[in-house]
């Protein structure tokens, strides 16, 4: 198949020795602000939050709380991906005062979805909207990896981490926040044993069912 985007997605792979010497421009970490941003998440209520690491002091302090995993000290940037501690109805009322101002829609056309909205999240245990605020973290995450093998940004996504530290030395607990998901974002080293072998995945004819 000949696509430009099925090459970049070959080349992409979890990175798992980046070059400390090679930093993204301002232009390129940018993209991935934007990417984060402007990824779908369900209601569009976007639960969630980017924090962007790159001193290289704290980057070295999360290495160990990473299991040592040497990404998140050698990578350019280390993006992590947060979730809200509480969905309210004024977390809810805010993002309908966006859609108001941006888009001028009548408060007469906002306001059932409004309601019905708060009545579904108060119903609903803590359990299950956090699991649902993880969903839309996950769908961002997607979205990241795609825009940096177009981008030719190496990625390498952990979940191998311990939250509660990260939130703690990042202060995030103060910020209402959680973190899910830890992302080195880079270059990759030359020496990355993992460059050259082959992407190993079940194929098109295992993974795609159509019904017609």
């Amino acid at each position: 198949m000949s696509s430009k985007t099925i090459e970049k997605l070959q080349w992409r792979y979890a990175t798992k020795r980046f070059d400390s010497s090679k930093t993204l421009s301002e232009e390129k970490l940018q993209i991935l602000k934007e990417t984060f941003n402007l990824t779908a998440t369900s209601y569009g209520l976007q639960p969630l939050k980017l924090v962007v690491v790159s001193n290289p002091e704290l980057k070295t302090q999360l290495m160990p709380l990473t299991y040592n995993q040497p990404q998140v000290r050698d990578a350019s940037h280390v993006l992590i991906l947060c979730i809200e501690k509480n969905i309210n109805e004024d977390f809810i009322f805010e993002h309908f005062k966006r859609v108001e101002d941006h888009r001028n829609t009548p408060r007469t056309i906002l306001e059932p979805f409004e309601k019905a909205l708060i009545k579904n999240f108060s119903e609903k245990q803590a359990p299950e909207i956090r699991q649902w605020m993880a969903n839309q973290l996950y769908l961002t995450l997607g979205a990241l990896l795609t825009v940096c093998a177009v981008e030719n940004i190496d990625a390498c996504p952990i979940e191998g981490f311990e939250p509660k530290k990260y939130d703690k030395l990042l202060g995030l607990d103060e910020k209402g926040l959680e973190s899910v998901i830890v992302l080195p974002v880079g270059y990759r080293d030359e020496s990355d044993f993992f460059i050259n072998l082959q992407k190993v995945r079940r194929g098109v004819d295992e993974l795609v069912i159509e019904v017609n």
